[in-house]
């Protein structure tokens, strides 16, 4: 009977922990999205150690091609940027090292030498993985919701 007792506590431990774990990185993924959404908004350009030391694959909004973005660089700069990320959902894959998000993003931008967009709306999923203590984008993929614009950028200029 004790060790009945013992397996079930150690389990229900164990179950916390995970629990834990897992609203820990939820929290933890939805605040880096928001933060940088939040950089992008106050210094008109992207965050760039927001990405992955391997670098990230994109599927970017203007529907072209799969882009490959090297380590700890993101092009975009802004003349304007007015966007809102809604609507934040979070799955995990691994707690505390990989997790899935998918969001809205939705506003109005002009990017540096490009056109103002007045209604981007984007529906966003983003793959997430831990290193070094933060949350690091390894992979994205934007497209446009119906009757929202996407960006008309098609590649990396270099």
């Amino acid at each position: 009977m004790k060790k009945v007792v013992f397996i079930a506590l150690a389990a229900l431990v164990f179950t916390g922990t995970f629990a834990w774990a897992d609203k820990a990185t939820e929290q933890e993924v939805r605040q880096a999205i928001i933060d940088g959404n939040a950089y992008v908004r106050k210094n008109l350009k992207s965050q760039p150690e927001g990405y992955s030391k391997d670098g990230a694959i994109e599927f970017w909004s203007s529907g072209g091609f799969m882009q490959k973005i090297p380590a700890n660089t993101r092009p975009e700069e802004y003349e304007s940027f007015n966007i809102n990320v809604k609507h934040i959902h979070v799955t995990i894959l691994v707690p505390g090292q990989a997790a899935i998000a998918h969001y809205y993003s939705e506003g109005s931008m002009q990017p540096k030498g490009g056109a103002a967009i007045s209604n981007y709306r984007t529906r966003v999923s983003q793959v997430f993985v831990k290193e070094g203590g933060t949350w690091k984008v390894r992979a994205s993929h934007w497209s446009p919701m119906a009757g929202g614009a996407g960006t008309n950028q098609t590649a990396l200029v270099e």
